[in-house]
């Protein structure tokens, strides 16, 4: 389904859009754009459909037989969002007993049907083409902005706004609309567009739509053509780093890893796999010692209430263990939540791209703040975490995979 931004809409024409109906060449003005409602799908594949094929009802089954994809990684392959790697096509295929050929998608194959295929990853019953409509607006509108004045860093955001480079990474792709953000991040926006409230927020959203300022920015958030033509290059990429025949990766030569270097410029992601941002942090990201490179991660982490701990810079870095993912960070505990054996003064280092493990420590991330849980299976062999003070106890495997880490390590002071 795709459907067009308009300047202005007509009660009838809102009313199309409400529906989900496509509004036709007639009620719409040349020049204006379509907007896509599957735009966080970039890797259409056959991952979920052989997995079920093979009896594997939940991912986790075919996560455990792949313990070099983190559990979030691999989630997010399946369900689209982002492409495989060639290495990674082949060990899930291997996983599948398939040929990794097996798992891609012709998009333009005429038995493909996109709105089918994303049934599971999206509800149609809960679409509002209208809020995605907002949504995609309210992004362009955000990119206006930061463009508008350079003073809005990613740093700054976090710091003045409380919108993490995270949120940050979604809310300019319009990944969800407003209504599902929550209250912090919400009031958050409103400061940033200098409103008092959504009201105002609509209404001066869809007023720099009307004056054309946000023209310029519509097209990088969710034109589907562009989409389509970067799905058709990967998979094509994909397609031609296997032999047809033997479905097995054609020889090449290791790459050289990349330099270790600063990052002063914040281009790497630091919170999650969605986030392609981060804050600034002072001093080097690596150190190279007489025999080896120590790899330093930012610390984050502010005490609040009920337990929870808030994502704020810390401005210090502490040495990574090795193996630790590229979106590594440290997170100061604060207060001994789980009980004397982590103090308040512990830092832990905590992975994103780890799904945590019976007798391990979850990170979980709520809506005001981070969670710190320790992890226990129950009789059913369910996944639960608990926090001794406040007491605690949530259902970890219930929860959306992306609000969830693990700590990886931890350093006392």
């Amino acid at each position: 389904m795709a459907f067009h931004l308009k300047r202005s809409l007509s009660l009838q024409q809102d009313d199309a859009l409400r529906g989900g109906k496509k509004l036709s060449a007639v009620d719409v003005p040349a020049g204006e754009m379509e907007i896509d409602r599957y735009r966080s799908i970039v890797f259409p594949n056959n991952i979920r459909l052989c997995r079920r094929k093979r009896g594997l009802a939940k991912l986790l089954a075919l996560s455990q037989r792949l313990p070099d994809i983190p559990y979030i990684r691999l989630s997010k392959i399946e369900r689209g969002e982002v492409f495989a790697k060639p290495a990674e096509l082949a060990a899930i295929a291997g996983a599948l007993k398939l040929l990794p050929a097996d798992l891609l998608i012709d998009i333009d194959d005429d038995a493909f049907d996109m709105a089918e295929w994303a049934a599971d990853v999206q509800d149609p019953a809960s679409f509002d083409p209208a809020e995605d409509h907002f949504a995609v607006l309210l992004a362009a509108a955000i990119r206006h902005r930061r463009e508008a004045d350079a003073g809005l860093t990613i740093a700054a955001l976090e710091k003045d706004y409380g919108i993490a480079p995270v949120m940050l990474s979604r809310l300019e792709n319009a990944f969800k609309p407003i209504g599902r953000w929550n209250d912090g991040t919400v009031a958050g926006i409103c400061r940033l567009m200098d409103v008092a409230d959504v009201a105002a927020l609509r209404e001066r959203v869809t007023g720099l739509h009307a004056a054309g300022a946000l023209d310029a920015h519509l097209r990088a958030v969710a034109n589907p053509e562009d989409r389509k033509a970067k799905t058709r290059a990967r998979v094509a990429e994909l397609r031609a780093a296997f032999d047809p025949a033997a479905g097995r990766l054609h020889p090449r030569p290791p790459k050289a890893p990349p330099p270790l270097r600063a990052d002063p410029a914040g281009t790497q992601p630091a919170f999650a796999m969605l986030a392609e941002e981060r804050a600034p942090f002072e001093g080097p990201a690596m150190a190279e010692g007489e025999t080896a490179l120590v790899r330093l991660v930012p610390v984050f982490g502010a005490p609040i209430g009920e337990g929870l701990i808030q994502r704020t810079p810390m401005g210090t870095m502490v040495e990574a263990p090795r193996g630790a993912g590229p979106n590594a960070y440290g997170l100061r505990v604060c207060r001994p939540t789980l009980g004397p054996a982590l103090p308040a003064r512990a830092t832990v280092i905590v992975d994103p791209d780890r799904f945590p493990t019976p007798g391990g420590i979850a990170v979980v991330r709520e809506t005001e703040g981070l969670r710190l849980l320790t992890v226990g299976v129950d009789r059913d062999g369910r996944m639960t975490g608990y926090s001794a003070h406040p007491d605690r106890e949530i259902a970890i495997d219930a929860l959306d995979p992306i609000d969830v880490a693990t700590a990886i390590g931890a350093i006392f002071d």
